[in-house]
């Protein structure tokens, strides 16, 4: 990067915070933005320094879109915005411990150019090992701890959030800091392609190729971004020969198998499912509260048991959030006092918990229901008026009516009932809930698992 590059994107700072500061308002600004340093341009890529990795983390969950936005708003050349702990500079003076751990992340990523940063935290120690994953950690484990290849290449895939790139990225770790003499470089697909582009805009192809020629492990994140990107699947899968006939290892991911890559041509495909192909399932509660219990133990937070309950019933989607819902709540504690409870995580989350309540489906109520009560979803649905049915079918009713917006109407159809059927449930329900402490714990707890 140019000194003349590095002084234009240094001046346009000012007028990203200027734009942070009208949007975010002077109070969020002056708490978070202020403190962030400009670190440096490359590429299309502004780097952003942090003075800790709190601070780092909590304006990456909460404000990392606007200040991507802002930036390219002042400067239509940056395509990305790279948050990172330590000095403005990585020459700069050293402060505190975590600069000097910063600066050894900048120079062990130097062992391969071509390689894009790596997150300090996505490591082996710091993977949450479930059901779910697995076999796709145990896939991974193997690429990393050996130098004799088994498949190639390793292709996991997922919904977002669930632990593809924290794979790749411990993957990469683990090589660098157990055996340095192989060169380990990852890349985002994205980044891939913007490396071609300028390559071929600056006629240079050549030196684009050369870049992979000494990467002994190469791990591409995210491949279903090369859908529709015909030159650039081309030159992918010239690299991808290349390494694999030279005894090179490739690890990828993507948000589906290769098989359903539609807009990928057939013989990339074939390439993309030769070796290993691991699918990472939607988490399960016991993993989503092992990943809680993990995050807060790194932390050292403590955090009551009940609140980690709560955020592993509520966050369901990816681990992505879930992580950010309790830094989230972490944060607010550390930033304005006081102590970590249920009520107030409740308060603290309540967007959030208000998004996923009106996402509750009847016919979740009815797995929920049929799950807990041992029961199939034809003898919930049947005409049978057995206790042992009845009773759950009423309590399924209940929840529909209290944890959706459908009408009374719209709950008996979708139970094959009319709505006077619903009416009856709902007022059974809340006559023994008065009368039975047992019976209402029960419907409190299908209400959380369901709710929270």
């Amino acid at each position: 990067m140019s000194m003349t590059s590095d002084n234009r994107f240094a001046r346009a700072m000012e007028s990203a915070n200027d734009l942070l500061r009208e949007r975010l308002g002077r109070d969020i600004f002056d708490s978070y933005i202020k403190i962030i340093r400009f670190g440096g341009y490359e590429d299309g890529v502004v780097t952003l320094y942090f003075p800790t990795a709190f601070f780092r983390d909590f304006v990456a969950r909460n404000y990392g879109d606007e200040i991507k936005r802002a930036w390219q708003d002042c400067e239509p050349d940056v395509t990305e915005t790279l948050l990172k702990v330590g000095p403005a500079r990585p020459d700069a003076e050293k402060r505190d411990g975590e600069v000097v751990r910063d600066e050894a992340i900048v120079s062990r990523e130097e062992n391969s150019p071509v390689s894009d940063p790596l997150e300090p935290q996505f490591t082996f120690d710091t993977f949450v090992v479930g059901e779910p994953n697995q076999f796709a950690y145990a896939a991974a484990r193997k690429i990393a701890e050996s130098s004799q290849i088994a498949f190639n290449p390793l292709y996991l895939y997922s919904s977002a959030g669930l632990g593809k790139t924290h794979l790749m990225h411990s993957i990469a770790w683990y090589i660098r800091e157990h055996d340095p003499h192989r060169t380990v470089a990852y890349l985002s697909a994205e980044r891939f392609m913007r490396r071609f582009i300028g390559a071929l805009r600056h006629k240079d192809t050549y030196s684009f190729k050369e870049q992979f020629r000494d990467v002994d492990v190469l791990l591409i994140d995210d491949v279903q971004f090369l859908i529709g990107k015909e030159s650039t699947q081309i030159e992918f899968f010239h690299v991808f020969n290349d390494l694999v006939g030279r005894g090179k290892q490739i690890v990828l991911s993507a948000d589906k198998p290769p098989v359903n890559l539609d807009g990928i041509e057939e013989r990339l495909k074939t390439r993309l499912g030769g070796g290993i192909v691991a699918d990472i399932h939607p988490t399960t509660y016991e993993l989503r509260l092992g990943i809680l219990e993990k995050q807060a133990e790194t932390a050292g937070v403590a955090v009551p048991a009940n609140v980690l309950e709560f955020l592993a019933e509520k966050i369901t989607t990816s681990v992505r959030e879930l992580r950010g819902a309790l830094l989230r709540v972490t944060a607010h504690v550390d930033l304005m006092g006081g102590e970590v409870t249920l009520e107030r995580t409740r308060d603290i989350m309540r967007d959030v918990l208000s998004a996923v309540d009106r996402s509750v489906t009847v016919d979740e109520i009815l797995r929920k229901v049929a799950e807990r009560y041992n029961l199939r979803m034809a003898e919930m649905m049947s005409k049978r008026r057995d206790r042992s049915i009845a009773r759950p079918r009423q309590i399924a009713m209940y929840l529909a009516k209290v944890l959706t917006t459908k009408s009374l109407p719209e709950i008996g159809r979708a139970f094959d009932r009319d709505h006077t059927t619903v009416i009856h449930a709902v007022k059974k329900v809340e006559d023994l809930c008065e009368t039975d402490a047992a019976f209402k714990d029960e419907i409190d707890a299908l209400r959380r698992g369901l709710s929270f």
